[in-house]
């Protein structure tokens, strides 16, 4: 039986009663409701626990921001559906026209954004990591561990890297992307971008010991753990020069040298990790 799980998370508006009462005419409403603001993640992670709870088949998020397509929910549903994937993704980015649709700041933050969880979750085919227009089986929800769910707007990436841990599969859907409906989004690129960022680096790091350490040991982990080496030197390095350019109007040969060295060798592991990342992963599409 179908199910729409309201959740309210401490709105300050009329939702809390429109639902309410909307419930009382559609048995398939089931409204819960948040004494204090938990954040986007927060919310679906509460909607997600009574879906789980409810042993619904397939759950999908659909915000309350008129900003996802209810004509796109069948493409949302339909490879969890057939079995064909385990966690759908809405992929705005590639819509005909997105360009001029989506803002340019949110479709470029988005893009930046969405390689950076390429590389830190192991998907490297999900092109709109930041859409929360996402359908999940009942086995993945089963299998995530709720609670640790990033509650904030970054729940999007943090999920991809927990999905990927256990190898489920993930597909990109194409979906319309729609704004400017008269909702004001809350995101702000400057503060969410470093937030999400962190989120990314730490989720990177737990995801290769989790899967290519305790879970069926890679020696990727070593490319990658090498290439953060290289790379973190040659910034040292490049500040050191700097410093004696700057101060001291000399560049040391040795130091110039080990600069270059550090950072063609630190880029070289680094793609090698992402190759032997790419290769790992190539089925979970």
């Amino acid at each position: 039986m179908d199910k729409i799980i309201a959740v309210n998370d401490a709105s300050t508006d009329t939702t809390a009663q429109i639902v309410q009462k909307r419930a009382k005419e559609d048995s398939r409403i089931c409204f819960l409701e948040h004494e204090a603001n938990q954040g986007v993640g927060g919310a679906i992670a509460t909607g997600y626990r009574k879906a789980r709870d409810l042993k619904i088949d397939i759950t999908v998020v659909m915000a309350g921001d008129a900003q996802m397509d209810p004509r796109d929910l069948i493409h949302i549903i339909e490879p969890v559906a057939n079995g064909s994937a385990d966690y759908t993704k809405g992929n705005r980015l590639f819509y005909g026209d997105a360009w001029n649709m989506i803002p340019r700041y949110r479709y470029l933050g988005n893009s930046f954004l969405s390689l950076s969880t390429k590389m830190a979750s192991g998907y490297w085919h999900i092109a709109d990591s930041q859409s929360g227009y996402t359908g999940i089986s009942l086995v993945a929800l089963q299998r995530l561990n709720l609670d640790k769910i990033y509650k904030r707007y970054g729940v999007p990436n943090d999920l991809l890297i927990k999905l990927n841990q256990y190898d489920f599969r993930v597909r990109d859907v194409h979906v319309r992307p729609v704004y400017n409906v008269g909702e004001k989004s809350g995101i702000r690129l400057v503060k969410v971008v470093p937030k999400i960022s962190w989120v990314l680096f730490k989720g990177f790091w737990k995801r290769l010991f989790f899967k290519y350490v305790i879970k069926d040991f890679h020696p990727l982990i070593f490319f990658y753990i090498l290439s953060f080496i290289l790379l973190c030197s040659s910034v040292l390095l490049t500040i050191r020069l700097f410093y004696y350019w700057a101060v001291m109007g000399d560049m040391p040969d040795m130091t110039a040298m080990a600069l270059v060295f550090t950072l063609i060798s630190g880029l070289q592991t680094l793609f090698f990790g992402m190759w032997f990342d790419m290769e790992y992963n190539k089925d979970l599409k």
